[in-house]
């Protein structure tokens, strides 16, 4: 992450100076993370969501002042803020959706986070994620997926820090729990769907 951080720090100097190049750079560093974390929170308006942050980052990031540790906070709080937003608006004039607003707390081991991450594919992570209970959900999604520290996830879900490592530590043990739960594939299934792929089978057979 202190690697991102670095290449985030330039790229943010140089975007506040009106760098287009530059802002181009933080939205390829961010935007898959943030689409992932907000398809989580309202699947069905995590990509409008994702659209309203950056036009909103692009509209004040001139005054911005911060590095890039500052900068994800700041688009994540954005995001965040316009989910709540439209789901008090949807609770104005209800319509049909999917997902409540979560209250997150994030942060655990980072063994098991680690093991959340690689044993999982973007997609079924969010699978899984999406199964937790939705205080856990968001914190783990916001420490794991957005890559937020403790004490910022602190201070955009209004949580104690404690209380965010907790959550986040529940979270994560739910998750490996539920991926070593997973069969793997059997030996059969793995040539089945080999074959399904047009691969040829082992020597001596067929």
């Amino acid at each position: 992450m202190a690697a991102a951080e670095d290449v985030l720090d330039d790229a943010v100097a140089r975007a506040v100076a009106g760098d287009e190049d530059a802002f181009a750079a933080i939205y390829r560093e961010l935007q898959p993370r943030l689409v992932r974390y907000l398809r989580l929170q309202h699947p069905g308006y995590g990509d409008d969501a994702a659209s309203e942050t950056w036009l909103e980052v692009a509209r004040h990031l001139p005054g911005f002042e911060g590095g890039g540790a500052q900068l994800r906070s700041w688009v994540f709080t954005i995001a965040r803020n316009k989910v709540i937003d439209h789901v008090r608006y949807e609770k104005r004039r209800p319509v049909a959706y999917s997902a409540d607003i979560a209250e997150l707390s994030p942060a655990a081991d980072t063994d098991v986070a680690t093991q959340v991450v690689d044993a999982s594919a973007a997609e079924e992570l969010m699978r899984l994620v999406a199964g937790l209970p939705s205080h856990e959900a968001e914190i783990v999604t916001l420490r794991v997926v957005a890559g937020l520290d403790v004490p910022t996830v602190a201070q955009l879900t209004g949580r104690k820090p404690g209380a965010v490592r907790v959550a986040a530590h529940r979270g994560l043990r739910r998750l490996a729990q539920r991926l070593e739960a997973v069969p793997a594939p059997t030996d059969d299934a793995a040539d089945a769907a080999g074959r399904t792929r047009g691969t040829a089978p082992p020597v001596g057979e067929g």
